[in-house]
């Protein structure tokens, strides 16, 4: 059972406790996930695995939810920590990177293809694995085909996804590690196949298109992309979002009764990504400790994370009881 416990978080905590602390209009809390482990597939920076039950607890607030989406899936950490607890009737994985939804796609109706896939590439990968990832990295920016999309993921420096202007994956590979070993690989994907096989819909496409046929009894949970780092000279994502069509689409899913989550605009150190969003569209916004900044660490620093979480008011106000 999810547990809520009101304390104050202490100052200076580390680790995945820490990460876990929760900060907002309703005091400080520390969310503390359930015993029971949740299959973690696509490593990805950026992943909310951590923050997956600060997430849940509004879905949980919400009542019968008949189905959950996630357009910005990437890990689809929050889809997989609902579908273990029962959270939602269905699910919708999206996004805008047809590989990813490929990937989850072939998780759920055919994992024993991606379990085989990826045991070959880590058996052949040679001292350090540089080879055999620049192979699979030239194959996938070729082909697309979401088994290697898996590899590369697993094999790059920090799991740092990043694409370059011409869409091509151009992470380098991490020569310090050679990624998950593929029976932990293989029990993972099982595992996560069996939560999403006969209850997903998978959508390759933009998050409005995704998120198109959304009512009143179903939730959203919305990732982009922070504006400061999908953006500029070193956009990093394999695609961006206008902060002016965030704000569109959220009007538009208010106007239909959808009841959203959102992370989105934060802070690492002194540094801000993104402005919050217009007071004007009735979510309650929060603040979420999400650990030590995976990109911060890359450039040898110890920066926390702080994300703005927006809810809708309606899961707020249930979430307090009231």
């Amino acid at each position: 059972m999810f547990q809520v416990r009101r304390r104050p978080v202490a100052e200076g905590a580390k680790g995945k406790a820490a990460g876990l602390a929760f900060q907002g209009r309703v005091g400080h809390h520390r969310f503390v996930p359930p015993r029971a482990t949740i299959p973690h597939v696509l490593p990805y920076q950026g992943s909310k695995r951590l923050l997956a039950p600060a997430i849940a607890h509004y879905l949980r607030a919400a009542g019968r939810v008949e189905r959950l989406y996630e357009p910005f899936c990437g890990s689809a950490a929050v889809t997989l920590h609902a579908a273990h607890h029962g959270l939602a009737q269905r699910y919708v994985l999206g996004d805008s990177l047809s590989a990813v939804v490929g990937l989850w796609r072939l998780v759920a109706e055919s994992p024993d293809t991606v379990v085989e896939h990826y045991a070959g590439l880590h058996a052949d990968q040679g001292p350090g694995g540089v080879g055999q990832f620049e192979v699979a990295r030239e194959r996938f920016n070729r082909d697309r085909d979401p088994r290697d999309f898996l590899w590369l993921c697993a094999r790059c420096v920090k799991n740092a996804v990043r694409f370059g202007a011409n869409g091509h994956f151009n992470q380098s590979a991490d020569r310090r590690r050679s990624g998950t070993q593929p029976r932990r690989m293989a029990d993972q994907i099982r595992a996560a196949g069996r939560l999403l096989r006969g209850r997903t819909e998978f959508r390759a496409g933009s998050w409005l298109d995704t998120l198109a046929d959304a009512g009143p009894r179903d939730v959203a949970y919305l990732d982009p992309p922070y504006f400061g780092t999908s953006t500029g000279g070193d956009p990093r994502y394999h695609q961006g979002l206008d902060p002016a069509q965030l704000v569109e689409g959220l009007r538009a899913l208010g106007r239909r009764g959808v009841r959203v989550v959102l992370s989105y605009d934060g802070r690492t150190g002194d540094r801000v990504y993104g402005d919050a969003l217009p007071a004007e569209l009735g979510l309650v916004r929060l603040e979420v400790d999400a650990g030590r900044s995976a990109q911060a660490t890359l450039l040898g620093r110890s920066d926390r994370t702080v994300e703005s979480l927006y809810v809708s008011q309606a899961l707020h106000a249930a979430a307090r009881g009231g």
